[in-house]
């Protein structure tokens, strides 16, 4: 192999090799995560956290209300049935914590009466 066929292989072999540890050691996708034991941190910003049970049941749902309005924290059972909400609702200001029956139905709430002006 002559001089000038070294200086256009092997900078080419690098580069494939480069991008193929790449794409296994860096995610790429938006839904590509990394997987950790545990996760210490004195502060955590994110869009939404979602508590998942083995079997991909999700437990607990924190994040925005949907269509609008400010946060919502929903507690579920282990077959994902809604049981506690709390937070905002969507079209008003006002907090309140939400309860729901054994299909999911709500079935009652607390909320504090706005004042009249």
């Amino acid at each position: 192999m002559t001089s000038r066929e070294r200086w256009t292989v092997y900078p080419l072999l690098f580069l494939a090799l480069g991008l193929a540890v790449r794409a296994i050691a860096v995610p790429q996708g938006e839904f590509d995560a990394a997987r950790v034991g545990s996760l210490e941190s004195t502060r955590l910003v994110c869009k939404e956290i979602v508590i998942e049970n083995d079997d991909g049941t999700i437990l607990v749902h924190m994040g925005r209300v949907v269509g609008g309005g400010g946060g919502r924290i929903e507690i579920k059972d282990k077959d994902g049935i809604d049981t506690i909400a709390v937070g905002t609702r969507q079209d008003e200001r006002e907090g309140v914590v939400e309860f729901f029956d054994e299909k999911g139905t709500p079935a009652g709430q607390l909320s504090v009466p706005v004042a009249a002006p």
